[in-house]
C-alpha cells in the first residue's frame, strides 16, 4: 500500500512532459471544485448560525468568532490538505487541525447549545480524509458516540440525529478517498506503463537498427573489399561495384531514417533477392528459393529477418563456400558449410532477437553446427 502510495505521489509529482501538463492542469481544476463543493456544505451550519445569534452577550460573540474560525479553518484545511493529502495524511499538522476544529466546536457550545455538534459532521469528514484508516476509523467511532452521548445525557439537549450525520459522513468521505486513491493509483500505473512502452520501442529499435546495419555494412564491406581487389584487374567492374556501394549506403541510410520513423517494413522476397547478392559479393555459392508465394502473411516478416540475420552471420563470420536456404510454409531452414560455431555467434544480438520475434508468433528459434559434417544451420518454425 505504501509503494503504490508513493509511485503515485512520484507520478503526481513529476508530471512529465506534455501528458505531465495536462495532468497538472486537471489537478488545479479538481482542487478547485473541491474546495467549492466543500464550501457548499457549510450551507448546514445555518443552524448554529440562528442558535448563536439567539444567545446574548459574550456567548453569542464568543459563538460567532468561534464558528467563522471553523468554517475558515475547514475550508483551508480542505484547499490544503487535499493536493497534500498522500504526505500529510496522518501527520501532526492533521491532529492539529483536528484539534482546534474541536476546541471551535466546544467554544460555541455556550450559545448554539446541542445545535454545535453539527460542527462533529464536518471533524469527522476531515478524520477520514486525512488520517490512516487505522486511525480515521476509531475518531469517526469516537465522535459518533460523542455526538449520541451528549445528546442523551445533557439536559435539555435534543437527540436531532446527529450522531448517524457522523456516521453517514464520515463513511461518505471514506467511498471519496478510496476513489481518490484509485485514481491515484491508476495515473501511477498509466506513468509506468508509459515508460515501458517508451522502453519496448527504444529496444525494437535498437534490434531493427542492428539488424538493419548489421546486414547492410556487411555487404559494403565485402563489397568494398572486392572493388579494393579488382581496381588492379578489372576497372570497369570495380566502378560496378563502387557504385553498388553507393546504393547499398543509400539503402542502409533510408532503412535507417524509417526505422526511426517506425514505419520501416521488410519483405521476404526482398530479403531472398538481397541474401544472393550478399552471398554473391563474398563469393559464396547460393542456394535459395525461387518464390515465397506458398509462406503465410502472418510469418512472413519473421522468416525474411531470419534470412536476413543468417545470411549476414554467414558473410561475416563462417568462411563458407556454399549456403543454402531451404523455404516451407512452417519453416526456413539457413544452411553453410563453413566453420561452424563461429559461423553461428549463438550469444550474439542478432540471434537473441530473432528468438524474441519468434517467440512473439509462437514460433522457435534452433541454431547450432551441424552434427559430423561441419557447417552451421540456423531454423526457425512458426
Amino acid at each position: 500500500m505504501r509503494r503504490d502510495r508513493g509511485r503515485a505521489r512520484e507520478h503526481e509529482e513529476r508530471g512529465q512532459g506534455a501528458g505531465g501538463g495536462r495532468d497538472r492542469g486537471s489537478r488545479v481544476r479538481s482542487v478547485r471544485l473541491g474546495w467549492l463543493f466543500a464550501a457548499v456544505w457549510l450551507f448546514y451550519l445555518g443552524e448554529n448560525l440562528s442558535a448563536l445569534r439567539a444567545a446574548d452577550g459574550w456567548r453569542r460573540d464568543a459563538g460567532l468568532a468561534a464558528l467563522a474560525l471553523f468554517a475558515v479553518t475547514y475550508l483551508l484545511a480542505v484547499r490544503f490538505i487535499g493536493p497534500r493529502m498522500l504526505r500529510w495524511r496522518g501527520s501532526v499538522r492533521v491532529w492539529l487541525i483536528l484539534a482546534l476544529m474541536l476546541g471551535l466546536t466546544a467554544a460555541q457550545v455556550p450559545g448554539a447549545g446541542f445545535h454545535a455538534l453539527t460542527c462533529l459532521v464536518y471533524v469527522a469528514a476531515l478524520a477520514m480524509m486525512g488520517l490512516p484508516f487505522a486511525q480515521g476509523v476509531p475518531v469517526a467511532v469516537l465522535l459518533v458516540v460523542t455526538a449520541e452521548l451528549l445528546a442523551w445525557r445533557v439536559p435539555g439537549w435534543e437527540d436531532n440525529g446527529y450522531g448517524l450525520a457522523v456516521l453517514l459522513s464520515s463513511a461518505a468521505t471514506f467511498g471519496l478517498r478510496l476513489a481518490g486513491e484509485r485514481q491515484l493509483r491508476l495515473r501511477a500505473a498509466q506513468g509506468e506503463l508509459a515508460v515501458m512502452a517508451v522502453q519496448q520501442e527504444r529496444a525494437r529499435i535498437a534490434a531493427d537498427l542492428h539488424d538493419i546495419l548489421g546486414h547492410s555494412l556487411t555487404v559494403v564491406t565485402v563489397k568494398a573489399e572486392l572493388a579494393q581487389r579488382l581496381l588492379d584487374v578489372d576497372v570497369e567492374r570495380a566502378r560496378a561495384e563502387l557504385r553498388d556501394l553507393e546504393v547499398l549506403a543509400r539503402d542502409a541510410l533510408a532503412d535507417v531514417r524509417a526505422t526511426a520513423l517506425g514505419v520501416r517494413g521488410i519483405s521476404l522476397p526482398g530479403e531472398i533477392a538481397a541474401a544472393r547478392e550478399a552471398l554473391a559479393a563474398a563469393n559464396v555459392e547460393a542456394v535459395l528459393p525461387g518464390a515465397a508465394d506458398e509462406v503465410p502473411s502472418r510469418v512472413r516478416e519473421l522468416f525474411a529477418w531470419t534470412i536476413r540475420e543468417a545470411v549476414t552471420n554467414v558473410v561475416r563470420h563462417s568462411g563458407a563456400s556454399r549456403c543454402e536456404v531451404r523455404l516451407t510454409p512452417g519453416s526456413v531452414e539457413v544452411i553453410d558449410d563453413g566453420c561452424g560455431v563461429a559461423a553461428g555467434d549463438g550469444d550474439g544480438q542478432g540471434l537473441r532477437g530473432l528468438r524474441e520475434r519468434a517467440a512473439a508468433l509462437g514460433g522457435q528459434v534452433s541454431a547450432g553446427p551441424l552434427p559430423g559434417e561441419g557447417g552451421f544451420r540456423v531454423e526457425v518454425r512458426a
